[in-house]
């Protein structure tokens, strides 16, 4: 069980001693950070104590403690966590809980635009990092790279009995679904080296694509014509499996299906199947339904799938700006004032 204490060093139960707060007009705004995934707290603590709140480090929300701790906190500073909708009604002092990250789909937002929390992510943080990882995971099956190392590696040079044919970028079309910030840069960057790229997004208008100088298609489309298919969308009820059993029938058996968005995007076992009898060439996720992998996983053993750490949005500047920019949304709430970006509108 992981232990609780306050940043800064000082061990505890913190949400015992928060107790006193409610007495003490004077006491300081509390926040818990329920994450340990970027090794230390250093900058969201200095950020927040600049603004003036006191931190609370619970590494987890997975604990009766840290749910304690949460109860009992004025804001709430999350990655991955699920935050349901029973924890929110409880969390009766809570003025926000920041998504230091963009995926929303573990918070209950309707039950916490019931309560009058705020919800908010950093949306701008990893525009370039995810867009170039999807890019870089394209440019490494199109110009064979893992094959090229292991023919190298295995035979000594090069080996015409294990290549493939690769076809010219300016030859071929990227299929990019969802036209947000990531989607954008990666057409941009797919625009750039030559390929043809078709936008599928139902909520942004065909003229507005078109103004940016792509062309915007129904998902039929694209998914027939394109040779590499990019998902930038959110996960939300209509989106999950949106590349199922049905949908991956129209991809060409040479399309190559790359992921940096949500695992919950893809009916992974309709893709393992689609994989294993040739309907699809291959597949590159940053992104699983269920992290990490089970050691067992069939997407280990199967060379033709490629998987990345849910590492794309990393840069040392990304690592930064993630939590800076979560830690101010907190130091914003409970000032009063509105979040800079938030998911929900809060009376």
């Amino acid at each position: 069980m992981p232990d609780m204490f306050l940043a800064g060093g000082e061990w505890g139960h913190r949400n015992v001693q928060r107790k006193d707060k409610k007495n003490d007009g004077d006491a300081m705004p509390s926040v818990v950070i329920a994450y340990e995934g970027f090794g230390d707290i250093q900058i969201e603590t200095d950020t927040l104590r600049e603004g003036g709140v006191d931190v609370v480090y619970t590494r987890t929300l997975a604990t009766a403690e840290a749910e304690a701790a949460a109860i009992d906190a004025d804001a709430l500073m999350v990655t991955i966590q699920p935050v349901p909708g029973e924890l929110i009604r409880r969390m009766t002092r809570c003025k926000i809980i920041s998504r230091v990250g963009t995926g929303l789909d573990a918070i209950d937002i309707p039950a916490a635009t019931e309560c009058g929390i705020w919800v908010t992510n950093v949306p701008d943080y990893s525009i370039d990092e995810v867009s170039t990882h999807a890019i870089s995971l394209i440019l490494a099956y199109a110009r064979r790279l893992p094959l090229l190392f292991e023919m190298v590696r295995t035979t000594g040079w090069y080996s015409a009995t294990m290549d493939r044919p690769a076809q010219r970028l300016a030859t071929q079309t990227l299929g990019v679904v969802g036209f947000g910030r990531i989607g954008r840069a990666t057409a941009s960057k797919g625009k750039g080296l030559g390929l043809r790229v078709l936008i599928y997004d139902p909520f942004v208008p065909a003229e507005a694509i078109a103004n940016q100088g792509y062309t915007s298609v129904d998902l039929n489309t694209l998914l027939a014509e394109s040779d590499y298919f990019s998902l930038h969308s959110p996960l939300t009820p209509e989106t999950q499996q949106l590349i199922n059993a049905q949908t991956l029938a129209q991809m060409k058996p040479s399309a190559f299906l790359v992921n940096t968005s949500r695992g919950g995007l893809i009916d992974e076992a309709a893709l393992l199947a689609a994989v294993q009898r040739g309907q699809l060439a291959g597949a590159a996720l940053d992104v699983l339904t269920v992290e990490p992998p089970a050691a067992d996983h069939p997407f280990l053993k199967e060379p033709r799938i490629w998987l990345t750490p849910h590492n794309a949005w990393y840069s040392e500047q990304a690592k930064s700006d993630v939590r800076r920019k979560g830690a101010e949304e907190v130091v914003r709430a409970l000032r009063g004032e509105r979040p800079a970006n938030p998911v929900n509108q809060v009376k």
